[in-house]
């Protein structure tokens, strides 16, 4: 289920990039279309099985969980989903998706404010320090010289995305009593209403998508947010926040290798050396023989 999970986000940076069609934008879909049709289409997927999976929705005086559904339809759905997008104008698939590799650093300290059980300690500190100096590699030198161009702006986006993915991480620990088939459809339809203002700035007078395009959009729909939504759930139940954030490690790999098969896309050395420091950043975070930083 992991490595399934894996495939399906992974995957979504390339749907993405056939999406807003990067090589000609005029045969491809805004970002403030691409994410209700997203989000909407993955939501009747949802709601679908989740009616005929039996599950029961809470009651509504039980507001905790539907205000967890309703935090994560915007950390986890609808605002990283617009940003990556908006992002991906400019940006290849395989160095949007190298920024979730930072996800597990976000997570780290996050959680060592939530839970008792998940507090920081020396290694894990020094882990989170490199980690983000190889965010700081990331972005590269050319980044303070070319401060506020469409690239670097693009970047800052993948990387606030990465903490929304985070901030999702640590609700969905909070959630885990409800049915997986009723949160997944809760959250992502939570996210489908909440983007639904932005059909307000799309000009639907000229749009004239590619095939790929549209193939984009579907894909997106059925797998990365419908299929891998429910996955995501069903993991964080029977696993842990921790080990889900793990897929930071693997969604990079994967995506770098359909990013080459399907685009051609090559990254320079410093974001190879980013994630070679921000995998170590983490392997150094998550090792648990340590001191707490109190002692």
């Amino acid at each position: 289920m992991f490595a399934v999970l894996t495939a399906l986000w992974g995957a979504a940076y390339a749907f993405t990039r056939l999406a807003v069609s990067q090589s000609d934008p005029s045969a491809g879909f805004s970002p403030q279309l691409i994410i209700p049709i997203r989000l909407t289409g993955g939501a009747v997927l949802l709601l679908v099985v989740a009616q005929l999976s039996g599950q029961a929705w809470p009651q509504l005086r039980q507001w905790r969980a539907w205000a967890a559904m309703a935090v994560m339809g915007f950390v986890g759905t609808a605002a990283p989903f617009l940003l990556i997008t908006i992002a991906q104008q400019t940006v290849d698939s395989s160095l949007a998706a190298l920024y979730v590799s930072a996800a597990p650093l976000f997570v780290a300290i996050m959680a060592h404010f939530a839970f008792q059980d998940d507090r920081m300690h020396v290694r894990k500190v020094l882990g989170i320090l490199i980690g983000f100096a190889g965010v700081a590699v990331l972005f590269g030198p050319e980044a303070v010289a070319s401060f506020g161009s469409a690239s670097v702006t693009a970047q800052a986006l993948c990387l606030l995305a990465t903490f929304f993915y985070a901030l999702s991480t640590i609700t969905a620990r909070f959630a885990k009593d409800i049915q997986p088939f009723v949160f997944s459809a809760g959250f992502v339809s939570f996210g489908a209403v909440m983007s639904w203002p932005l059909l307000l700035w799309v000009d639907f007078e000229t749009l004239n998508p590619s095939t790929s395009a549209i193939a984009g959009v579907v894909g997106l729909a059925i797998g990365p947010t419908a299929l891998a939504s429910l996955l995501y759930v069903i993991l964080v139940q029977r696993t842990s926040a921790t080990f889900l954030s793990l897929t930071g490690y693997t969604i990079p790999i994967f995506s770098a290798v359909v990013g080459y098969l399907a685009f051609a896309e090559l990254q320079s050395w410093n974001a190879l050396l980013a994630f070679a420091l921000i995998l170590g950043g983490v392997w150094i975070s998550q090792r648990m023989s340590a001191k707490p930083v109190t002692e």
